[in-house]
């Protein structure tokens, strides 16, 4: 019934449900992550025996020795063609070529058969008349025990030979009892693993609906985000057209913005200078009052009576010689003045450049909220397409009747479990019967070898090797009486041991050579899948009940492969030849309005204005300003020209020395006077306008270089800025094309995402039909094979080798009778003669 069972679900879930090539998904941004319901399952998918396996695998082994012969599929097949029928037409050379197979296929088990129907069959009639002969004194009945020299020797072989045959019958009694007792504790779990087994199934059945809502309910999280996606299209596809338009935009706007700056820097530069020039220039003149005051006061000084005489007459020539060296002319008042450049550059920076940068940078950073203001029509539009595909979805599900089907297959369990519930206490009644069977048949195994053990046991320790023959000890006699009542009981009973032995043989060898082991290595299945095999009008067998199509490759193999697999039952059963889900879950019947959606969207940002005219002329007038034209080296000149090169320290040294040659008097101090007067105006005057005149020339080398450069930067600004406002105005459009598609694949991405794995969710997923073959695995591999055939194939196994080893216990145990027994009459030898007499 379980194998009806597992069959009537395969077929229950065809109806018109379908599969189709299993696409792999596509992966969207942002994947949504869809997972179906985990469904779980009580009955384990496989069986483990337990240390027992051992001995079943032992089992198996000498069922190969006796029947090695391969599963006979040819010969299967045509017994299933025939209709299990060879009887009728059995003169046909076909039946009899079948049935010669069968037979040579059959051989080992037959001829294992025919001998144990020999040994039932001998073994009464050996006992019969073995009782007869033993009763006319004959075959050891006599009870007289000749003298032999080597007796004590044979004793000992058959006591030896006897004690080891019973091991190996009470091994077999073992096996017999520890298979009774499995097979029993198995039965008894027989309701608990049908129970998992139906429960599995209706797991199955009940979690397939609530894995569709689960199918049906990720279409709402899946419009969710692609609505938060249209809602935020300012900063998703607004940024987007924004960030692709920066490299072009923002290197122009950060340059203006760099010269705006720049004209800023040049302006004060300007003015720095001027300002310096202006002071070198009241410092200059400061300097030559000084020096032509000082000049004149020597002249003056050199004019007194003394000079006229010599040696001062020379002293005062040198000086007036010298006087030369006081002389300082610089150009710097000849330099023009900077005011006019100056002037020009505040015009220019009349008009505000970095607020014209500002609004440069906000009519392009307003592109997001452009984008959101001008697509509010088409986003409406897009939303309410989306809510029609979660209607024609939710159609789609009523169009596959699995839950229909399921619905009705319920009655199919719920009334097979009935049946198998209301069969089950049958079942255990004859177990119990059975068990009942087995025990007695290992109890009479038992008795017969506890009669052999305590022979063996009696007769060996109540033995007295100087006691003759008639004067045994009543223990050793009562070992030899135990010995033959193990004997009469053996048989008694042996042949109704071998009947059950060779009835359980033939029916657990078979079935485990023609089911269990084709079974698990599916060579059964193979059968079943032959063509034109289960009906002569159908190809495949299970297609043809399944679609009505017998041409579709659908086979119990591959069926049972997937669902052991635990692949959906619309994989599994091919079930696309009855509803295409692919035809109804096309992608693109749903995204194409979408997607001409998407191609129809217009948005013009034509009229962001990087720089406006007054921004351009800003430039263009400071291009033309002649910054760079003004004579910067002629500057430079007159500024590297510092009095330093007076040397007037060396020249108040020099005239104090002089001055210290002359004799004393005004003269002397005169000009020792006008020495330090020199060398205050050097400290107070010279050492400052010095340094001022370098400071003035590295600021004004700094801006003759920052000037040389500035056409050509803003030539280089200007050209920039008409190739990004071009961009904007011609090609613009191309990046809000390319950035409107990328949008457009976002939000399609997620149901084509949810769409694939909707499709595989039903092809491979739902309805996993794991529990199916489970149920079969259970009926067949658990029930049939591991609960029924291996104990059974064990319980033959052991209590047949105790029932054949109980020929050579007989035999070994009548001889050793005769040495442990009580003899009425013995041989007596004379000290003469060596002829024995018999003495009553």
């Amino acid at each position: 019934m379980a194998l009806t069972l597992c069959f009537l679900l395969l077929l229950g879930l065809c109806g018109t449900t379908v599969s189709e090539g299993l696409p792999s998904p596509t992966k969207s941004p942002d994947v949504l992550e869809f997972e179906l319901p985990a469904m779980n399952y009580e009955t384990k998918d496989s069986y483990d025996a337990g240390p027992i396996g051992g001995l079943f695998q032992m089992v198996r082994v000498f069922l190969h020795v006796v029947q090695p012969n391969p599963f006979p599929e040819d010969t299967l097949r045509k017994i299933l063609q025939e209709k299990f029928d060879i009887s009728a037409d059995y003169e046909k050379p076909e039946s009899v070529i079948l049935i010669l197979k069968i037979i040579s296929y059959e051989i080992g088990i037959i001829i294992c058969a025919v001998l144990g129907l020999l040994f039932i069959i001998l073994m009464p009639l050996v006992g019969f008349c073995f009782g007869l002969c033993r009763c006319c004194n004959k075959c050891g009945g006599e009870m007289h025990q000749r003298q032999k020299k080597n007796g004590t020797c044979l004793r000992k072989y058959f006591a030896v030979s006897l004690l080891v045959i019973c091991i190996l019958i009470s091994i077999g009694i073992v096996y017999g009892f520890v298979a009774n007792h499995h097979l029993k504790t198995r039965m008894e779990r027989t309701r608990n693993l049908t129970d998992s087994n139906f429960k599995d199934l209706r797991t199955l059945l009940h979690g397939t609906p609530a894995q569709i809502d689960y199918i049906l309910g990720q279409y709402t999280t899946t419009k969710e985000r692609a609505f938060s996606d249209l809602d935020n299209i300012k900063s998703l596809l607004g940024s987007g057209i924004h960030e692709q338009l920066k490299p072009k935009v923002v290197p122009v706007l950060e340059d203006i913005k760099a010269m705006a700056e720049a004209i800023k820097e040049t302006k004060e530069a300007l003015l720095n200078v001027n300002s310096t020039l202006d002071q070198l220039k009241k410092s200059t003149a400061q300097l030559n009052t000084s020096l032509s005051k000082v000049k004149g006061d020597l002249e003056q000084s050199l004019n007194d009576p003394v000079c006229t005489v010599p040696p001062a007459a020379a002293t005062c020539n040198d000086i007036r010689t010298s006087l030369s060296q006081l002389d300082y002319n610089n150009n710097l008042g000849q330099l023009p003045s900077l005011d006019e450049h100056i002037d020009r550059v505040n015009n220019i920076l009349r008009t505000n450049l970095s607020s014209q940068v500002q609004k440069g940078y906000k009519s392009f950073n307003d592109i997001p909220e452009m984008v959101q203001n001008q697509t509010t029509d088409l986003i409406s539009g897009i939303k309410s397409t989306l809510n029609s595909i979660g209607s024609n979805i939710g159609n789609i599900s009523k169009q596959i009747p699995i839950q229909d089907k399921l619905s009705n297959f319920m009655d199919y369990i719920n009334s097979t479990e009935t049946y198998i519930h209301r069969s089950l206490p049958t079942l255990e009644e004859y177990d119990s019967y059975r068990w009942l069977g087995g025990l007695v048949a290992c109890c009479l195994l038992t008795l017969i070898v506890i009669f052999f053990y305590l022979g063996l046991l009696c007769g060996t320790f109540g033995y007295d090797q100087n006691a003759t023959p008639t004067r045994r000890g009543c223990i050793s006699n009562t070992g030899g009486v135990f010995l033959m009542v193990g004997v009469g009981v053996s048989f008694l009973f042996c042949w109704i041991l071998m009947a059950i032995v060779v009835v359980t043989f033939v029916v657990g060898g078979n079935v485990e050579k023609l089911v269990c082991e084709p079974y698990q290595n599916r060579k059964l299945f193979q059968v079943l899948d032959t063509p034109y095999l289960l009906n002569e009008n159908w190809k495949f067998y299970l297609s043809g009940m399944v679609f009505n199509k017998p041409d579709i490759n659908l086979t119990f193999e591959q069926v049972y492969r997937d669902c052991k697999e635990n692949k959906g039952i619309y994989a599994t059963l091919k079930l696309e030849n009855s509803y295409n889900i692919s035809e109804h879950l096309n992608i693109q019947d749903y995204t194409g309005n979408i997607i001409n959606d998407f191609e129809n969207m217009q948005v013009n940002i034509d009229n962001v204005v990087l720089l406006d005219e007054a921004g351009r002329k800003h430039l263009l007038d400071f291009n033309s300003s002649g910054i760079d034209k003004i004579d910067y080296d002629a500057y430079l000149a007159a500024v590297n020209k510092t009095p330093g090169e007076l040397n007037l320290s060396l020249f108040a040294d020099n005239l104090e020395a002089k001055a210290n040659d002359l004799p004393q008097g005004n003269l002397k101090q005169s000009l020792k006077s006008t020495a330090e007067t020199i060398r205050t105006i050097y400290h107070d005057q010279v050492i400052p306008l010095e340094q001022s005149m370098n400071t003035a020339y590295k600021t004004i080398q700094e801006l003759k270089h920052n000037s040389s450069g500035l056409p050509a930067r803003v030539t280089n600004i200007l050209s920039s800025l008409d190739s990004a406002q071009d961009f904007l105005i011609k090609h613009v459009s191309s990046v809000i094309v390319q950035e409107m598609k990328k949008y457009g694949n976002t939000i399609i991405g997620y149901f084509e995402h949810y769409l694939q794995w909707v499709k595989i969710s039903i092809t491979e997923h739902m309805a996993a039909c794991k529990p199916v073959a489970t149920a079969l695995d259970s009926a067949v591999d658990v029930f049939l094979c591991s609960y029924i055939t291996d104990p059974v194939n064990l319980f033959w196994f052991g209590i047949g080798k105790a029932t054949i080893f109980l020929l050579p216990a007989i035999i070994f145990a009548v001889k050793l009778a005769k040495y442990y027994r009580r003899m009425d009459s013995e041989d007596v030898y004379d000290d003469v003669e060596t002829i024995p007499a018999k003495n009553f």
